[in-house]
């Protein structure tokens, strides 16, 4: 299994981000073919006190790299991508990563 993770920085207007987030680009992101599963988490804070580096971060699963590339090459990935560049392309870090451990 693979997933591309993605990191957002704090936006300057959360409301507004996450307004978006919520309503147009989940919406987006569930669309996609071959997506197995969405895990969203919201930062609280950092280990040793403090406000995390990120604000969000965003695990979308796939079964293969195959699957993942198929997904974000496929008029629903393309759409999602677009979306992301629009509202918070200077925000994100995006990475793939391989599952190699879950419970």
């Amino acid at each position: 299994m693979v997933k591309l993770i993605a990191l957002y920085q704090h936006p300057d207007n959360k409301e507004s981000f996450d307004d978006h987030y919520q309503k147009v680009h989940t919406p987006l992101v569930k669309k996609m073919p071959g997506l197995k599963r969405l895990e969203v988490t919201k930062m609280q804070g950092a280990p040793m006190g403090g406000e995390a580096k990120y604000y969000l971060e965003a695990a979308m699963y796939f079964d293969s790299r195959e699957a993942l590339d198929a997904a974000m090459n496929s008029p629903e990935g393309k759409a999602t991508a677009k979306d992301l560049m629009g509202f918070a392309g200077s925000l994100v870090t995006m990475m793939i990563g391989e599952v190699t451990c879950s419970e």
